[in-house]
């Protein structure tokens, strides 16, 4: 049998096709195993229903097949080891339905003769209407299922897209604050500007006044002693 599941290994996608695969094959080979103790109608009957187990474990491998293609190559080795581990087991189901399936004896009874009678075209083309009709049940089963996956997709997008718009509005609200910061920013470096024109001014004056003095205080002193 194969390998058991590596959750270390594979998408979260494979490893369900992988439990599910598992639960098909278990469900064919106890069919399998029932077949020998059955004849006529009653093994027809359980053959058919092995027959579209084994079809079902082939569209699995299908989808497996087509999905560990995206599994990073660090360990697609691992999957597929296991993918040829299941490919295997199926083709052994195969083979043994096909070798109970040809013993007409057993699957007709005490009816089979090497010369069958056109009923047996009529059962056949029954067969074949069956097994359309089941593959069809599970083909819109997996529509349905892909189209809840585009629908869980969908609503992902628009939740990420209303996340986008409320963090843009955010980054634009952050963006008007800092341009009204910076328009602070300009208004206070002007008034330090004129303040610091009128310390200079302020100074020029007091210079001259102080100068002004001196000199009258030397012409007073010099006036004096004159």
């Amino acid at each position: 049998m194969a390998n058991p599941l590596d959750t270390d290994a594979g998408s979260e996608l494979f490893s369900s096709y992988e439990a599910d695969l598992r639960l098909v094959q278990a469900d064919l080979n106890q069919k399998l195993d029932q077949i020998p103790d059955l004849s006529g109608e009653p093994r027809k009957a359980m053959c058919r229903q092995a027959e579209h187990a084994l079809e079902e474990a082939h569209e699995l491998l299908d989808q497996m097949r087509l999905e560990k293609q995206n599994i990073p190559s660090s360990t697609r080795n691992k999957v597929n080891q296991r993918f040829r581990n299941f490919e295997s087991d199926v083709d052994v189901c195969k083979r043994k339905l096909k070798s109970l399936s040809d013993d007409r004896k057993a699957l007709f009874g005490d009816r089979y003769s090497d010369n069958p009678a056109g009923t047996d075209v009529q059962l056949e083309q029954r067969q074949q209407l069956l097994s359309g009709t089941d593959r069809l049940g599970r083909s819109s089963d997996r529509i349905r299922e892909s189209q809840r996956v585009a629908n869980e997709t969908e609503q992902i997008g628009a939740s990420t897209l209303a996340d986008l718009h409320g963090q843009r509005s955010v980054i634009e609200h952050t963006r008007g604050n800092l341009l009204e910061s910076e328009g602070y920013v300009d208004r206070s470096v002007k008034t330090l500007r004129g303040m610091s024109r009128r310390m200079a001014t302020n100074r020029v004056i007091t210079v001259a006044i102080i100068t002004v003095l001196v000199l009258l205080i030397i012409a007073v002193i010099f006036s004096k002693f004159r």
